[in-house]
């Protein structure tokens, strides 16, 4: 991927096919994590093996932009809301923070550097202002608060929608539910619950005596307590908070630094971590950063580093976002924690597109306050390299306080009786035959039909808002539905009845009626979303869109071949030949023909707005729009017949800019391509105007 001699056709070609394999299977492996952490509350791997994947994603759609769907982690911070909840629509989305990949002091300079490289400070400016942070453990919130009363709380989610927790956030002491009349008319207060040690020790000790469940580690008994449906439980947990931050706000003081900014917060009663100050140059952050480190044990709450911010909040407006990171702050974490303990087992997982990871079971061992159980082993290949075996003595490493990764085995430890691993020859799950995928290190299941583990995966993404949208059909009750045998696949929902539903856990009569509505809505929808849904490996939803308009029919599209395929805009070799091998195995066929005759049926809006006066005309969209919201945006725009781009180029037709836009919107002014607003847009679409008219 990096930038060198300039290759040749068949060089371009050969990586062109590693990027349309290795790409997908990085976001499907981020979003598995992702869903572990944010939505189960249980990390599978560590904090910096995850940033491992996550960079070298983003190096993969660096080099191949188009590649990029919006539906890429990268485009988004990750955490869907749970279905218990209402859901929170962030004015302000809550970002995340780039975390710098150096845990040393060079760490603070890499960062300094960056900053003084991006604002083209020369080399004899003066040193840069920061306000140095911690970097809390727990459960990043927002308070909304309008004429100075708390509204609505919300977890951040996947950064743009949140969970609506105001209730339980509401039985946290440190939260004020009303402001001084200094507070203005509206105010979001971005920040962190999370718990103390001693606080935990003391609640644990309590609920030992009285035989109720303890809380493992203060990080998942803030997030636990907060994302469960009774406030009650959230009351009796000694939980707390931290402001760090602001979202939107009205009629509040423009403050210059984000030092003013948290002492205004204080005034207005919210609780600001006292570990903090302001400091200028690189030397200053390290010093920070060492200081932390020494007083870590002794400070009564869990951080995995600090943040740097410039302090100037005029040079962050001007530094801007990227996709899903500001460009004025970073994390800078500590070293991983280590314990040696013993690997007792290697088990196989399936995930949802059946592919195999081993994971090793260990010995539990306490690790920098968490007792950690289980470590990721990633592939075969990566388990043979270190040589893991049943029995080794491993070096467990707590890597961002979450979870473990094994960062090296004790071969003098050894047993005699310890054989090497392999992988499984039949999947663990359903018995098929397993498959590694050419010039790939991944193993899958060859019965994504049958296999339980990739059923409940398939019929997830199956029912998604973006693809056939069965509002109510969650992972909990399709874990129901395939483990007692009542969805053995996707067709199956169509056929469930009141008698299916009515012995399953937590659903009532109104809850099977309103499903089963969901389900008969759901039949009446469009190719694209069809295609989309079916889960077919390497297609996504843009990719889903350019097929459904070049065929128009299902009839079509099951007889396409190679060269047909290869004639859509976009679609390479791996995609056709991804889109061939599905319809040509005849249970997937079946499966389809079951779903039409069922009652799905589509009107190929696609196809439809052929002649439309946007028709061909691409668009790319950046900043937060004010009404429609990106989503529904993006969906009039397709409508439209226009396309959605991802970056902006020399084909890009309008850029669509909203409050606080990111680098496409420079990249646009600098190519030339026209900039609109959301309500020009809205005029495009309407066929009210052309931009090209009033320029």
């Amino acid at each position: 991927m990096a930038s060198g001699a300039k290759k040749t056709g068949m060089e371009s070609d050969e990586e062109e096919c590693r990027a349309a394999e290795r790409i997908p299977a990085l976001r499907e492996e981020i979003k598995r994590h992702d869903h572990a952490y944010y939505e189960l509350d249980n990390p599978l791997i560590s904090d910096a093996e995850y940033d491992a994947l996550f960079r070298e994603l983003q190096a993969w759609e660096s080099a191949h932009p188009h590649l990029i769907t919006p539906d890429s982690p990268t485009q988004r911070v990750g955490g869907r809301p749970l279905e218990a909840f209402a859901k929170v629509i962030h004015a302000t989305p809550m970002l995340s923070i780039q975390t710098e990949t150096d845990t040393s002091a060079e760490g603070a300079s890499a960062f300094d550097a960056r900053v003084r490289r991006e604002l083209e400070l020369p080399d004899d400016a003066p040193e840069v202002e920061y306000t140095a942070e911690l970097k809390f453990d727990g459960l990043a919130i927002s308070l909304r608060y309008e004429r100075g009363i708390l509204i609505q709380g919300a977890t951040r989610g996947d950064g743009a929608v949140g969970e609506d927790v105001t209730q339980n956030l509401k039985t946290l002491r440190d939260i004020p539910l009303t402001l001084p009349n200094a507070a203005p008319p509206l105010l979001e207060v971005r920040g962190e619950v999370y718990m103390r040690r001693d606080d935990l020790a003391r609640y644990n000790e309590r609920a030992r005596a009285q035989g109720e469940k303890l809380l493992v580690n203060p990080r998942n008994g803030a997030a636990g307590s907060i994302r469960q449906l009774n406030p009650a439980v959230a009351g009796k947990r000694p939980l707390r908070f931290f402001a760090y931050g602001t979202g939107v706000s009205e009629g509040w003081t423009a403050f210059k630094t984000q030092h003013e900014l948290l002492l205004a917060l204080a005034a207005l009663g919210f609780p600001v971590c006292e570990y903090r100050e302001v400091a200028r140059g690189a030397a200053a952050l390290a010093q920070f950063h060492a200081r932390m480190a020494a007083l870590r044990a002794t400070i009564p709450f869990d951080f995995d580093g600090v943040v740097y911010k410039i302090n100037d909040l005029a040079l962050q407006r001007r530094l801007g976002f990227r996709s899903r990171e500001p460009r004025w702050a970073v994390a800078h974490k500590y070293p991983a924690e280590e314990a040696a303990t013993v690997v007792e087992e290697i088990l196989i997982q399936v995930g949802r597109t059946g592919a195999l990871t081993p994971v090793a079971r260990l010995r539990p061992v306490f690790v920098g306050g968490v007792t950690v159980t289980h470590a990721t082993l990633h592939n075969e290949e990566e388990t043979r390299r270190r040589d893991v075996r049943v029995g080794d003595t491993v070096i467990v490493r707590r890597a961002g306080d979450v979870i473990p990764e094994i960062a090296r085995v004790v071969p003098e430890a050894r047993p005699e009786d310890a054989t090497p691993f392999s992988m499984p020859t039949v999947c663990p799950e359903c018995g098929s035959h397993v498959a590694r995928e050419e010039e790939n290190t991944v193993i899958r299941c060859s019965g994504g039909l049958v296999c339980p583990a990739q059923m409940k995966g398939a019929i997830l993404h199956f029912a998604q808002r973006r693809a056939m949208d069965i509002e109510g059909l969650g992972e909990k009750l399709i874990e129901q539905l395939v483990e007692c045998g009542k969805a053995r696949t996707v067709a199956d929902v169509y056929h469930l009845t009141r008698a299916d539903l009515a012995d399953l856990e937590r659903m009532g009569e109104k809850s099977a009626a309103n499903l089963l509505a969901a389900i008969e809505k759901s039949k009446k929808t469009t190719f694209e979303r069809f295609i989309f849904a079916l889960g077919i490996r390497h297609v996504g939803e843009s990719t889903a869109r350019d097929v459904a308009r070049s065929f128009g029919s299902l009839a079509r599209l099951r007889e396409a071949d190679l060269e047909s395929l290869l004639a859509i805009p976009d679609v390479g070799e791996t995609v056709a030949a991804s889109l061939i091998d599905f319809f040509a195995e005849p249970r997937n066929r079946a499966v389809v023909d079951r779903l039409v005759a069922a009652g799905i049926s589509w009107t190929d809006r696609a196809r439809e707005n052929t002649a439309g006066a946007l028709t061909g005309k691409v668009f790319v969209l950046t900043g937060v729009l004010p009404t429609l919201g990106r989503d529904a945006a993006r969906d009039q725009i397709l409508e439209a017949g226009a396309r959605v781009g991802s970056s902006v180029s020399g084909k890009t037709d309008y850029v669509v800019a909203g409050e606080n836009p990111g680098s496409k919107l420079d990249k646009a002014r600098e190519l030339g391509v026209p900039v609109i607003d959301e309500a020009e847009l809205i005029k495009l679409l309407r066929g009210e105007k052309t931009y090209e008219a009033d320029s």
